[in-house]
């Protein structure tokens, strides 16, 4: 199914192919500049270009650089988040928002806003909403897991190491996860102010 959908889309792409494909692609998706780059490269490799390519460099003005599709995938990115087609911003809130109601700690919140392509000025905001939400991510997380006051019954030594591994691979300090998996089943946890 897969090489029919891609014998279908045989044609090689132009500037308004290319342009059409990011406007569905950001009207289907929530992305990132990062992601929508990768998609549109992603197109150009399986379907061609079918665009002007300079044949010699030598023969272009270096203040007017040559269009090619690399250039054209820039400025097509530049002026989606021009026109607030894309947020990168708004894109890594909501995903930090979407990560601490999982129950996932700040660094799993920047492993994935890394991974999405998010710059560092970017995620600044979501970042600080994960250190805000950090005592409540990690109850949900405790409370999803069955760990420490939310289990049915104590845990013995090795149960509760690896309760501790994966508080820690769901990105929650060391405090916070000790804090949780220790507890007695029941006992009542208070964040420290």
């Amino acid at each position: 199914m897969k090489d029919e959908a891609l014998k279908n889309s045989g044609k090689a792409l132009d500037q308004n192919k290319l342009q059409e494909l990011a406007l569905r692609y950001v009207g289907r998706y929530a992305t990132t500049r990062h992601k929508l780059k990768a998609y549109l490269f992603r197109k150009l490799r399986e379907r061609g270009w079918a665009g002007d390519e300079p044949e010699n460099i030598d023969q272009y003005d270096l203040d007017e650089p040559p269009t090619t599709a690399e250039h054209i995938v820039e400025e097509l990115v530049e002026r989606f988040a021009e026109l607030g087609y894309i947020d990168d911003a708004l894109f890594a809130k909501n995903q930090a928002t979407a990560l601490t109601n999982r129950g996932y700690g700040k660094r799993r919140v920047s492993q994935a806003l890394y991974q999405a392509g998010i710059a560092d000025g970017d995620d600044r905001q979501a970042l600080d909403l994960s250190d805000a939400r950090q005592w409540d991510a990690a109850r949900t997380y405790a409370r999803k897991k069955s760990i420490g006051p939310y289990a049915s019954e104590p845990a013995d030594q090795d149960k509760c190491r690896k309760q501790l591994q994966a508080f820690l691979r769901a990105g929650h300090g060391f405090d916070i996860a000790s804090r949780f998996v220790f507890a007695k089943p029941g006992e009542e946890i208070e964040e420290d102010v």
